[in-house]
């Protein structure tokens, strides 16, 4: 329902709501009061006024939601006269006749039209005398207190006069408050038990039933078009290879094309301009319109909305659900009930075992040109960040030590700790560097007893997005190889598990940013550049090179006017315009002090411009 609402969820070859209109119309009743609030405009787009139907309808729009009854109570000026109330997210085939005149034979105020089904416990059971007029409520009974097996289905006769006493504007419930109010008061109430079809269309679990329902003839009265074969029909002209195999029930819709050696099995719902390639089999699945199912695809007891592409050889399992607009890359295995959202895109031979709701897809290769990156708590997530350092350690002999570094952000912190917890899982000991430079991080990493590092910074292009980098024994960035064997433990989930005695230890890692520091100015001539005394603008860009570089700078007696020199989470990613306007700030501050040099330090500390 993400693209539209619950009553235009389609069944077999139809939007539940145009069901229930047909119903309405077999019945005799043309004149439609239809109260709407979630995407109202599709509903009305697709019935308008129902001069189509050969109805006449009207739409109410609720500014907020006001509950079953008062919905009802928000069009109460124009019901003159005894009125059916029917939910527009039911299937059913119940004679509404028989149900007007049981109401008017009882001279009832409010008929409720009751159902038998065999477990009572997840709705309202309702108790009639044998006179049928309603004696008691009980809402959702444990079965020491089921005595009736009747339940209430949403469909209600009601005089006019009953809805005085809905309070206007306002939320109100039939079954919670209006129903209970009138027992109270003794007004009559009748319930009469239906006999035929009804399933309120709640979950997948019932939507997937009530097809089912539809296409083995068990609800009277749906038309499904031309029947071109036993227990196959056809909503408009198809396409049939004569080598494909199909087994009813099937509702095929207008412009379908199955191709050579096909299979499939019913109860099963391909809808309009879908086509389904070659050797694909597909099984007691619903596929809606304008989907392109590839080449020797399974689909079992699956279900794909519409405009989704399964490329070849994919494989959709029991349960699942793919929402509109996805791609199902080749050989990608989406298992039972796991739920894609829509417009997602999973990668060519990804196994996805978990709902992918927010992520934009699935992945079998996690490593990229900024090491792995992310959208925060979107595809990493701490438990995707717990999972990656358990994979890393499993790479690293056992008891072996791991620098890690973040930058400011609190995203990046959230997600060290998360690596951090699963990096001694594997036995690997971790030598934190709290917040420093990359440069920094890098070098202590080869200096002191180390065997790897990490490092996780928000992307200095997009605040939403994390990178997480590896570094080898010499602080470079890790082999292509090592990547490989990270993705290879991280996707097989083959972590090493180590015992009680050798999970490794997390400690603070000792006089980095003097370690640096020493190492630093070893490496160059200091006297030489100190006789000089360079004159410097420097812009820190808020990051963690604030805390080294001006101790340098200071030992190298350079002068130098700061800029943004105070660290700041919400600077570690800026949008390229403020970027632009930052170096044009530093040209027109260099010039106008006659400065030897102006630079701005990139927030990682391994670039400048």
């Amino acid at each position: 329902t993400i693209g539209r609402p619950k009553p235009m969820i389609t069944v077999v070859n139809k939007p539940v709501l145009a069901h229930i209109l047909d119903l309405l119309k077999r019945n005799g009743i043309t004149e439609v009061v239809i109260t709407v609030q979630y995407m109202a405009s599709i509903i009305q787009d697709y019935f308008g006024d129902g001069s189509n139907l050969g109805m006449h309808i009207t739409y109410f729009a609720e500014e907020h939601p006001l509950g079953t009854a008062g919905g009802v109570k928000n069009v109460q000026h124009v019901l003159d006269d005894t009125f059916l109330v029917i939910s527009g997210d039911a299937i059913t085939d119940f004679n509404l006749q028989k149900i007007i005149a049981f109401h008017r034979e009882q001279r009832a105020k409010a008929t409720l039209t009751l159902y038998r089904v065999p477990n009572p416990l997840e709705y309202g059971v309702i108790i009639t005398d044998c006179d049928g007029y309603i004696t008691q409520f009980l809402e959702k009974p444990t079965w020491g207190e089921v005595i009736s097996d009747t339940v209430n289905t949403g469909l209600y006769v009601l005089e006019p006069d009953v809805l005085d006493m809905i309070p206007p504007n306002t939320p109100y419930d039939f079954s919670k408050q209006l129903f209970p109010a009138l027992l109270k008061r003794k007004i009559p109430m009748a319930g009469y038990v239906a006999d035929g079809y009804w399933c309120d269309i709640g979950s997948i679990d019932t939507l997937r039933q009530a097809t089912a329902d539809v296409l083995e003839g068990r609800v009277r009265g749906i038309n499904l078009g031309k029947q071109i074969a036993e227990n196959i029909w056809a909503g408009g002209d198809v396409e049939i290879s004569p080598s494909a195999r199909l087994n009813g029930p099937i509702f095929l819709g207008e412009s379908v094309k199955i191709m050579d050696d096909v299979v499939i099995d019913g109860p099963s719902v391909i809808r309009d301009y879908t086509i389904v390639e070659t050797r694909t089999e597909i099984e007691r699945s619903v596929i809606w319109r304008n989907c392109y199912i590839g080449k020797g695809v399974e689909i079992r007891g699956a279900m794909v909305l519409r405009h989704c592409s399964l490329k070849a050889k994919a494989v959709v399992y029991e349960g699942a659900v793919i929402g509109d607009g996805s791609i199902i890359g080749e050989g990608a295995v989406i298992h039972p009930n796991v739920k894609i959202w829509s417009g997602k895109e999973i990668e060519p031979g990804a196994t996805i075992k978990n709902s992918v709701i927010w992520g934009s897809q699935g992945r079998r290769e996690l490593f990229g040109r900024y090491g792995v990156t992310g959208m925060t708590n979107v595809d990493f997530t701490p438990e995707f960040s717990a999972r990656l350092g358990a994979a890393f350690g499993a790479t690293l002999p056992k008891g072996a030590l791991v620098t890690f570094n973040r930058d400011p952000h609190r995203s990046p912190r959230m997600l060290k700790r998360a690596a951090i917890a699963g990096l001694p899982s594997a036995g690997v000991q971790v030598s934190d560097l709290g917040v420093q430079p990359i440069p920094v991080a890098r070098y202590y990493t080869r200096v002191c007893d180390a065997v790897a590092g990490m490092h996780v910074r928000l992307s200095p292009y997009d605040q939403m997005v994390v990178n997480m980098r590896f570094f080898d024994v010499n602080g470079l960035n890790i082999s292509k190889d090592l990547e490989r064997q990270i993705e290879r433990v991280f996707f097989r989930e083959d972590f090493r598990r180590v015992y009680m005695d050798e999970i490794g230890s997390i400690g603070y890692a000792p006089r980095v940013a003097e370690t640096y520091l020493e190492g630093f100015m070893a490496a160059i001539d200091v006297p030489v550049i100190q006789e000089v005394g360079f004159n410097l603008v420097v812009d820190y860009a808020s990051a963690p090179t604030a805390n080294i570089l001006p101790g340098i700078l200071n030992t190298l007696k350079c002068n130098v006017v700061a800029l943004n020199a105070n660290i700041d989470e919400t600077k570690m990613s800026v949008p390229f315009e403020m970027f632009q306007n930052a170096l044009r700030r530093l040209r027109v501050i260099s010039l106008s002090l006659g400065a030897d040099l102006g630079v701005r330090i990139d927030v990682g500390g391994e670039s400048i411009s």
